[in-house]
């Protein structure tokens, strides 16, 4: 709390939920809780809003304010600040996905939005909530799978690890067969990783022999960038100055390489 910010108890029906609350869904039995101990207790920490033109917009406290919807109380005690739409939002985002408890895709999605609405990089984002950019990029990822996988994934509590082995089967349907029989088979994530690789080789098998091939030349072609770039890295720690440019067209790959000549070095004509 500011130096200067006084706490002041506001009619809860005058407060609405914040529309960039990244949580979708809120555990029942942790709400009785924390009524509970509100009940007890009282609430031992205010709620954050700011005023708008028919009330006040939550921007930090929902559980609170929740269990206390839940006992039937009529006010809460809580701290108005004068932010405006950009502040009020990325601060009710940061705050929430700050949480321990947030959903695996109810995360990603706060992240996707911070990006998306505010122009942060990865980052940037990673650096207001003390995440490695690693991090921030693994669970974006997450985002690719389709809201029927998502779905399955929630429901069932399962790990992070079974979402990302996931993100390697190409199709909603392989991907829906794989997460159902790791439901139904209650496998952990080794299990489960080991069942995507047997997929994708019975997916190699059946292809006919000239995409087979191709599979192997994409293959070769990494290989080849991974040459080429510890070829300029040798460059560099010998003293030239050396310069890669990528372009990753629909047909075809180029990479330039470009050395600058030494200071005082010329080619003979």
């Amino acid at each position: 709390m500011g130096e200067h910010e006084q706490v002041e108890e506001l009619a809860i029906h005058l407060i609405q939920a914040s529309p960039y609350q990244p949580r979708v869904e809120f555990d029942e039995d942790d709400l009785d809780e924390l009524a509970q101990s509100i009940a007890q207790h009282g609430v031992l920490q205010p709620i954050v809003v700011r005023k708008t033109d028919v009330g006040y917009e939550l921007i930090v406290g929902e559980r609170r304010l929740r269990a206390c919807r839940r006992l039937g109380l009529t006010t809460i005690p809580a701290i108005v600040r004068d932010y405006g739409d950009k502040q009020a939002a990325e601060l009710a985002l940061i705050e929430n996905l700050q949480r321990k408890d947030l959903r695996l895709f109810e995360e990603a999605e706060g992240y996707r939005r911070l990006l998306d609405e505010f122009g942060l990089t990865q980052d940037e984002l990673a650096t207001r909530l003390g995440k490695t950019q690693s991090t921030i990029a693994n669970k974006l990822r997450l985002l690719k799978l389709p809201p029927s996988v998502r779905e399955i994934i929630s429901q069932e509590m399962l790990s992070e690890r079974h979402a990302r082995a996931l993100l390697r089967l190409e199709s909603e349907e392989e991907q829906l067969k794989v997460i159902n029989q790791v439901v139904e088979q209650n496998l952990n994530v080794r299990q489960t990783e080991e069942l995507v690789q047997k997929v994708l080789e019975r997916q190699r098998a059946a292809k006919p022999p000239q995409e087979r091939k191709r599979t192997f030349i994409l293959k070769d072609l990494r290989l080849f960038r991974n040459s080429i770039k510890s070829l300029t890295d040798t460059l560099k720690s010998s003293g030239l100055e050396v310069e890669v440019e990528e372009r990753d067209g629909e047909d075809s790959f180029e990479l330039l390489v470009i050395v600058k000549k030494p200071e005082g070095v010329r080619e003979d004509g």
